[in-house]
């Protein structure tokens, strides 16, 4: 490991590789293009185990880099575990090796750990699939099936100028901040997921610590999606550990849309129009003045978690 350095560093940028050599040197180039002059960093680079050249091009790097070597591949959450673990930033940004990063992404992400303060959890931002140049990442949300799903809506003008800050239930991993007295609290990644839902379990620990998740509006990337050797292979089993922690908390998460869908439905049949109380209820939950969900909303999404569940049982052995 290399260890150079010209200071304490404001931020660490922890970016875990594995394969992908020339994605790694077009996202570094990028960075460095990207982030403030004055600001003072480190760069750590961890190596999953790669075999396409990766670790001789990492042995020619000198500050501000710093480098960790696996003996094996770990994942990406243990990956990044280590990267972390090592950082000395007040700040750590975690960014996959994918990125292009555009001008100007870093200062809104900070802006909005400083706006939310003490509450501060887990700042994403906007990310663009580089092959569509589409919306792929406005945060997570949890369908009516309770899976977590990237929020594609492009936000509007408004939202952008009179309220950039966001919050969400979750942020993918593949760019964000998060003050590191944070992570440490929080515990980082669970490392008993692999290469899936990591991101989306902290994110659920920093809301039951009463953190606030966010997206920055106002700062935008490049994402090269997947592109990573074998990302997509443990999804189901990372889905089902996810679901087997956190189903309450996901049940009240997936409940917002399960509700608005069922009272948008209501007024096409008046005769299933909610009574006074529960009409009340909904409207205080639609509204984000009530977090909890109208029961019969929780029952519906705990129908699903439990038909969810009884299908795994079947698909994957314990």
């Amino acid at each position: 490991m290399s260890t150079r350095s010209s200071g304490t560093p404001h931020i660490s940028v922890v970016t875990p590789l594995f394969n992908c050599l020339e994605l790694t040197k077009a996202m570094l180039e990028s960075l460095r293009a990207s982030i403030p002059r004055r600001m003072a960093h480190e760069i750590i680079l961890v190596d999953d185990a790669s075999t396409d050249g990766t670790r001789d091009w990492l042995s020619t790097l000198g500050h501000p880099f710093r480098v960790v070597l696996n003996e094996r591949n770990l994942g990406f959450g243990a990956a990044t575990n280590r990267g972390a673990a090592v950082a000395r930033g007040r700040i750590l940004a975690l960014l996959n090796n994918d990125l292009v990063l555009t001008r100007g992404w870093l200062g809104p992400m900070l802006g909005a750990l400083d706006s939310l303060g003490v509450m501060a959890g887990l700042v994403g931002n906007l990310q663009v699939d580089a092959a569509t140049l589409k919306l792929d990442h406005a945060g997570i949300y949890f369908d009516r099936k309770c899976k977590p799903r990237h929020d594609r809506r492009e936000p509007g003008l408004a939202s952008i100028l009179l309220d950039p800050v966001r919050e969400v239930a979750a942020v993918t991993g593949a760019c964000l901040v998060v003050n590191r007295d944070t992570w440490v609290r929080l515990g980082g990644f669970d490392e008993r997921y692999f290469n899936g839902c990591e991101d989306v379990d902290l994110c659920i620990r920093a809301r039951e610590a009463g953190l606030i998740n966010a997206v920055a509006l106002r700062s935008r990337v490049l994402h090269h999606v997947s592109a990573s050797p074998g990302r997509k292979i443990r999804d189901e089993a990372n889905t089902r550990r996810l679901f087997r922690r956190w189903r309450r908390q996901i049940a009240v998460l997936a409940g917002w849309r399960w509700t608005w869908r069922h009272f948008r439905r209501s007024f096409d049949e008046p005769r299933d129009f909610p009574e006074p109380l529960e009409a009340c209820r909904v409207a205080l939950f639609l509204t984000h003045v009530r977090r909890r969900p109208p029961p019969n909303s929780l029952a519906a999404m705990n129908e699903v978690i439990d038909k969810e569940l009884a299908r795994w049982r079947n698909l994957i052995p314990d």
